[in-house]
């Protein structure tokens, strides 16, 4: 059962996440045949970090960490919608290859940016103490 404390912290996360991808909406924008880097590079980073969390910090979080810095935090960040409506903007300005490339950039890159975030964020050695617990 979820608690109270994994709402208000996916609900934290969340906004912090969104936070985070507006900014980099307003600092790399994008549209119409323009190649989406500020989607890219969110989505790479977002499958990145996530890989290293579920490598290191899964294992030892409490619930409500889990689920407000994974669905939460890099849920809001990230997102694959936006990987969709930059490919069909692509499409539509006649700029069909790039959205090909785009697309299989993301998820060859998003997949690889994971795999190296769980190969670096996984313990060398003995793994840390549980962090508090799991309420």
């Amino acid at each position: 059962m979820t608690s109270l404390r994994a709402v208000l912290a996916v609900l934290a996360g969340g906004a912090v996440g969104t936070a985070l991808r507006l900014t980099v909406d307003l600092l790399l924008p994008h549209g119409g045949a323009a190649f989406p880097i500020g989607t890219f590079l969110v989505n790479l980073t977002g499958s990145f970090v996530l890989g290293a969390l579920v490598a290191r910090v899964w294992p030892v979080a409490p619930e409500w960490l889990r689920v407000g810095l994974g669905p939460g935090l890099l849920g809001s960040f990230t997102t694959f919608s936006a990987l969709a409506v930059s490919a069909v903007e692509l499409t539509s300005a006649g700029a069909g290859a790039e959205a090909v490339v785009y697309v299989a950039a993301s998820l060859v890159g998003g997949i690889a940016a994971a795999a190296l975030g769980i190969r670096l964020g996984a313990p060398t050695a003995t793994a840390p103490p549980p962090i508090g617990d799991d309420e």
